[in-house]
């Protein structure tokens, strides 16, 4: 690591000439951020997704990180929309039901219901 560590630094080595892991230990140290970061391979699936994406935000066509962080973002609102849309049906179902079974158990129903009971 100290290798690498020297090597960057001194501008020797490029981090695209390293691969994807260029060793065991952590080399993030060059990334400017303290935010969790999160790998994703390129399955055929999120290739074609990143192409859609591309046709869609043309301007950001040629930067992949920028596009995944798009779709993400549109994922987010879909989801959100969907749960606000999920949350309002139940409330319209509560406020439709609310009070249809009023007056359908007489008084003292509970107290006969509960004599029925075992001890």
């Amino acid at each position: 690591m100290e290798r690498f560590t020297r090597a960057y630094q001194a501008g020797d080595v490029a981090a695209g000439e390293l691969g994807v892991a260029p060793t065991p230990e952590c080399y993030t140290w060059v990334v400017p951020t303290t935010r969790r970061r999160h790998v994703i391979t390129e399955t055929d699936e999120i290739v074609r997704a990143l192409d859609d994406a591309a046709r869609r935000w043309p301007a950001d066509g040629g930067n992949r990180a920028r596009l995944l962080a798009r779709l993400v973002e549109e994922g987010h609102r879909a989801v959100v929309g969907q749960l606000e849309r999920a949350a309002s049906a139940r409330r319209d179902a509560i406020a439709r039901t609310s009070g249809v079974l009023t007056g359908a158990y007489g008084d003292g129903y509970l107290a006969d219901l509960r004599e029925d009971w075992p001890e």
